[in-house]
């Protein structure tokens, strides 16, 4: 009679000529020793879906008001990791024999009081530490103990899902420690130690971010959410920054006028992407206050968002390679001034529609930006013009998906944005002349002279004289007179 007893030991099982079985995924000893029910695997996954969507709106909603320029950039990475993780959460759940029932809100009541805190936060340092000491390491904790738990062969989807976010969150977890090292001193530290440990109290009451151990019962006495949050859209910069109103330079104008150089033109660009951090700034008021949208909503305009945000410091890296302090550069912050402090949501949305629609012209456009700085044989230059042409181009796509439906035809929405032009720049150059705020100081002489000697060059008298600003139209809309 044929045996079937095994008599090879289970911690030796190999496959043929000893290739790991199980496609390499586990040790047979490994696979049979570990894993998680469908149902408790998906009680952990609410908790980690539910912290990464309170992230998302945090790093979104303090976004615009952040003076830090760096935070404000990082803040927009930050926040398109977490809802790019969200959408993957909730898809695998969904998977799981479970409809997406109660996941619109906290699997626990403490969950939400320990996010609702840290979105209040009363200042920066506040805000770094329960962001970066508290919620992040936490979260990371809780992935990792998931991860060590799930059979990798049972459950491999939700492994790739939570190996992927590990990855993403373990980045975002180094650059917080960073954070806190170089913003948070020991005076910091002791004003807000009160509150740290309520942050501790309140995690302890829902049992981890796993969901899993004992929970206490503390006493959760609101601090900084005591006052509900109230969003504050204005944008701050830090002090860095100089004469943000200033409009005193037209950089379309240069770039599009045949009789100028190439390689100043580059300068321009490098002022045009570096701008760019107005948009981020006034894509988190739309997200921030648009309710009520599908879920692929916030994940696709979180994405340009960060685009957005990279395009900005694609700008830093062109002044950088050129041997530019781009902080003595007015960097203005007027459109997103105006645009989240006059108008409704719908209606900045509008006016980003019909910009990204126009970058599309191709004589005025990101083709023709792209072509100019080819033509310059700039690499830098040209990479980032190559990156910003196809980022724009999923822009235009965004905006077509989301913004048109609403108007039956994209003609209609384009109008729309136009319309929106007349009332989104409610002080103009005059008007912030006139208030006081800037002089409109023509800083292009200073500028194009300290490239000309980084590149070993003498000015060019045409090129030193350019003297354009926004007096008639507002910037990435020359047709649309405000």
């Amino acid at each position: 009679m044929t045996s079937f007893k095994s008599t090879t030991p289970i911690s030796e099982y190999k496959g043929y000529h000893g290739l790991p079985p199980l496609a390499g995924l586990h040790t047979m000893e490994g696979a049979i020793d570990c894993g998680l029910t469908v149902e408790e695997a998906v009680s952990r996954l609410k908790y980690t879906h539910w912290a990464l969507r309170r992230l998302h709106a945090i790093f979104i909603a303090r976004l615009a008001a952040m003076p830090i320029y760096e935070l404000k950039m990082t803040f927009s990475l930050h926040g398109h990791y977490c809802i790019e993780h969200v959408d993957g959460i909730f898809a695998r759940v969904r998977e799981m024999r479970h409809p997406p029932f109660g996941m619109d809100v906290a699997p626990h009541e403490a969950l939400d009081f320990f996010f609702d805190e840290i979105q209040n936060a009363g200042d920066t340092e506040a805000l770094v530490l329960g962001l970066y000491e508290k919620a992040i390491p936490q979260l990371v904790a809780a992935v990792r103990d998931q991860l060590e738990v799930t059979n990798r062969l049972y459950e491999h989807p939700t492994y790739r899902k939570l190996r992927h976010l590990l990855v993403e969150l373990e980045d975002v977890e180094a650059y917080g420690q960073q954070a806190i090292a170089c913003l948070v001193d020991d005076t910091a530290r002791a004003k807000h130690a009160g509150w740290l440990n309520l942050l501790d109290q309140s995690v302890a009451n829902f049992g981890s971010f796993t969901g899993t151990e004992a929970k206490a019962e503390h006493a959760l006495a609101a601090q900084f959410s005591a006052t509900p949050y109230v969003y504050d859209g204005k944008p701050q910069r830090d002090e860095r920054f100089r004469d943000s109103y200033n409009m005193g330079v037209n950089p379309e104008a240069f770039i599009f006028r045949d009789d100028m150089p190439v390689r100043p033109k580059t300068l321009m660009m490098s002022f045009k992407r570096l701008r760019e951090i107005d948009v981020p700034e006034m894509m988190s008021s739309i997200i921030t206050e648009t309710e009520g949208k599908p879920l692929g909503y916030y994940v696709d305009m979180t994405r340009q968002l960060w685009d957005e945000a990279r395009h900005a410091m694609m700008g830093e890296i062109g002044f950088v390679v050129n041997g530019i302090d781009w902080t003595q550069i007015p960097v203005n912050f007027t459109w997103s001034l105006e645009l989240n402090t006059g108008l409704k949501p719908e209606e900045r949305h509008a006016i980003l529609f019909s910009i990204e629609q126009g970058l599309m012209a191709k004589e005025t456009g990101k083709e023709k930006e792209w072509e100019l700085a080819v033509a310059s044989t700039d690499r830098v230059s040209e990479l980032i013009q190559d990156y910003d042409w196809a980022d724009e181009i999923l822009h235009a796509k965004i905006g077509r998906d989301w913004f048109v439906k609403g108007f039956g035809t994209q003609a209609e929405a384009v109008a729309r944005g136009q319309e929106c032009v007349y009332r989104g720049f409610l002080q103009l150059a005059s008007g912030y002349k006139e208030a006081g705020l800037t002089e409109h100081r023509n800083w292009w002489p200073d500028l194009y002279t300290a490239a000309c000697e980084h590149w070993g060059v003498e000015p060019d008298a045409h090129v030193l004289a350019y003297d354009e600003f926004y007096d008639t139209s507002a910037p990435d809309l020359p047709t649309a007179k405000v």
